[in-house]
């Protein structure tokens, strides 16, 4: 029997979007395949508000989020981590041999525009990596508060992990100034996973220039050059069935409208931490909760294998608590094609789950 996810990706993939993967095969080098290729970046252009240009990758977001700390940090990269996956780009700084420092702040708490202007008016950095929203602790960071003080820096180049929450949240990449914006097709867009996504900036690329030992696979200037030059091509044979399925998705996501589908990941949002709330406790700073993924505090210390297990009976499966928090918080995502009725019915059924721990 199929679970339906309601995991922080990947997410449920509709059949019509799926089947959009089983089309026939062409050439990567062809007509046909440029033409994907560039409506799939005017597209994009659209969801991410920016006229920047647009790379691919078929990867995960990791492999444009690692490529991205190699390829535009001359001095060093200040990392912001409010959770895991911030603690994922420095794990990738090390092991690249890139020179950074990290900022953490406690879980469930944001990253402030005041820590960021007291580390780069250090001018010891060059890079600044920021998590928008972070799955682990179900919070999003205030973008546009930090963004107004990226400006005060503008030798920084910013990049900023929006993996778990573009095409959920409202990201205007070009309003805010993002340097480098990396998501991937398994959250918010509403695909299988394997294939990366960012936007980035001409001055971005002009720095990465004068950086030697970007790698290959992930070097950003590599797979601009070929976007520019060929045009609307790759220099690594790529996923075609991936953006056989994106070109398909992003006209459903377009059709639908950008501020209605944002709006609709919030509503899904609200109703969750709604539910949270008279249930459990909704962990993180209130003022700063994701719409796109909730995590609860597990306050009535039920086992949540025996309550995931009761609720996979039923078909749906959610998610524990990740890294340290696993077992003190569970987490349910709302995120991409999942409709307000589908968390109510999903609610409905832990409601009636809940009662073999009602004391």
């Amino acid at each position: 029997m199929h679970k339906k996810l309601f995991i922080p990706g990947p997410v449920d993939v509709r059949e019509d979007v799926l089947a959009q993967m089983a089309t026939p095969m062409i050439g990567h080098r062809t007509k046909d395949a440029v033409a994907l290729q560039q409506r799939i970046s005017e597209k994009l252009q659209q969801v991410m508000y920016t006229k920047n240009t647009i790379l691919l990758s078929t990867s995960s977001g990791s492999g444009l989020m690692e490529g991205a700390v190699r390829c535009f940090t001359g001095k060093k990269a200040a990392v912001f981590s409010i959770g895991a996956f911030g603690e994922r780009w420095y794990k990738m700084c090390l092991a690249n041999g890139v020179p950074a420092d990290i900022f953490r702040v406690e879980l469930g708490q944001p990253t402030t525009p005041e820590s960021v202007r007291e580390v780069l008016a250090t001018g010891e950095y060059d890079l600044v990596t920021i998590t928008h929203n972070e799955t682990a602790t179900g919070i999003h960071n205030p973008i546009f508060e930090i963004a107004d003080v990226l400006r005060e820096f503008p030798d920084v180049i910013s990049c900023v992990d929006a993996v778990s929450s573009l095409g959920g949240d409202y990201i205007p990449v070009d309003e805010l100034g993002i340097d480098i914006c990396i998501t991937s097709s398994q959250k918010c867009l509403g695909l299988p996973p394997g294939l990366a996504i960012a936007s980035v900036t001409d001055r971005a690329i002009e720095k990465a220039k004068t950086i030697p030992n970007r790698g290959l696979y992930f070097d950003y200037v590599e797979l601009y050059n070929f976007v520019k030059d060929k045009p609307y091509q790759y220099p690594s044979t790529p996923s075609l069935a991936h953006m056989f399925a994106l070109d398909y998705q992003l006209d459903r996501i377009l059709a639908e409208g950008l501020p209605l589908r944002f709006a609709r990941h919030r509503e899904m949002a609200e109703i969750v931490r709604a539910w949270a709330a008279k249930n459990f406790a909704v962990y993180s700073n209130p003022d700063h909760l994701s719409v796109t993924v909730t995590c609860i505090t597990n306050t009535r210390n039920i086992p949540f294998s025996a309550l995931n297990s009761a609720m996979g009976e039923r078909g749906y499966l959610l998610s524990n608590g990740y890294g340290a928090l696993k077992d003190k918080t569970f987490r349910i995502a709302h995120m991409a094609d999942t409709s307000v009725e589908d968390i109510r019915e999903m609610l409905r059924n832990l409601d009636e789950v809940l009662l073999r721990w009602q004391s």
